[in-house]
């Protein structure tokens, strides 16, 4: 087995649930190899055994049969730019509040090494995003993509923006609004979901348009297929806007088109029997708390 871990290096207490993980981890004879900056923040914390290292460029390829990830769900999007088009799994050990993306707890983190090596899981592909406009190409380079979404916004000011939306080159409405977001079905779970979009699985072939606080109140979010190609161009009273894929954030200027479809690729999570999307679900939107079931 081959595992490469990653963590938030200011999350000190994640060492200790790190540590239980690696003693899982010799018991299964594992080639373990830990991001350069979290392996610092072990060796500060007083630990002892030496590991091989891998940073966003370089120590990482597709050999790798687990990337195990230690934060919330930010922490995986983070990994997502390790991962990239490797296709190496994905599981995600919470170590704050419960994530629909990292849901395993801390406290059973050895159940990580368990139950993969029993083969209690399955691998389900999540879509991302990718993003094309020159300006912003050179801005993120090959982290042009997102798995949660791939937002517009507005900057500087407290005036809404006009965003000019067009799929597959046909327009369909101009939304008045601080932004519009552009959801992946991971991504629905997230930003979306505040702005009143709805829950999709991860599995569904879908994308979802969600417009934040829109002026014209007749704007719902939109659910479309995920091989439409969505163009956006917006204009307003600044001279430039904001545009992030996941927690990655530019501003651009206005008037310029930017091209959204789904990427190339696909990021490969590990759902483990014990801690499904339909149970993070039930946990995270008290869908089970009702004295009716």
């Amino acid at each position: 087995m081959k595992v490469a871990i990653y963590g938030q290096t200011y999350q000190d207490n994640a060492i200790e649930f790190l540590v239980e993980l690696l003693e899982e981890l010799q018991k299964e004879a594992a080639t373990v190899c830990i991001e350069a900056d979290f392996y610092k923040l072990y060796l500060d914390s007083g630990g002892e055994w030496e590991y091989d290292t891998f940073t966003a460029s370089t120590g990482l390829d597709a050999s790798f049969d687990m990337f195990v990830s230690f934060g919330g769900d930010g922490t995986i999007l983070r990994a997502t730019t390790f991962v990239k088009n490797l296709g190496i799994p994905i599981v995600g050990v919470n170590t704050g509040r419960l994530g629909f993306l990292s849901t395993f707890k801390k406290e059973d983190v050895r159940k990580v090494v368990r139950e993969f090596v029993s083969g209690d899981y399955a691998i389900v592909e999540r879509s991302l995003v990718q993003l094309n406009n020159k300006v912003l190409d050179a801005e993120f380079g090959d982290l042009n993509f997102a798995l949660n979404e791939i937002t517009v916004s507005r900057k500087d000011t407290t005036s809404m923006i006009t965003v000019e939306t067009y799929l597959n080159n046909e327009y369909l409405t101009s939304y008045w609004a601080d932004g519009l977001i552009i959801s992946t079905p991971t991504g629905s779970t997230g930003y979306s979901l505040s702005c009143g979009g709805p829950v999709i699985v991860p599995t569904a072939k879908s994308l979802v348009l969600t417009p934040i606080a829109p002026h014209n109140l007749n704007a719902r979010p939109l659910v479309i297929s995920d091989d439409t190609i969505i163009r956006l161009k917006v204009s307003g009273r600044e001279e430039n806007h904001l545009v992030s894929l996941d927690s990655r954030i530019a501003s651009l200027e206005n008037g310029q088109e930017i091209t959204i479809k789904k990427a190339p690729f696909t990021i490969k999570m590990i759902e483990y029997t014990s801690e499904s999307f339909l149970k993070t679900l039930r946990n995270k939107l008290l869908w089970g708390e009702d004295k009716r079931n």
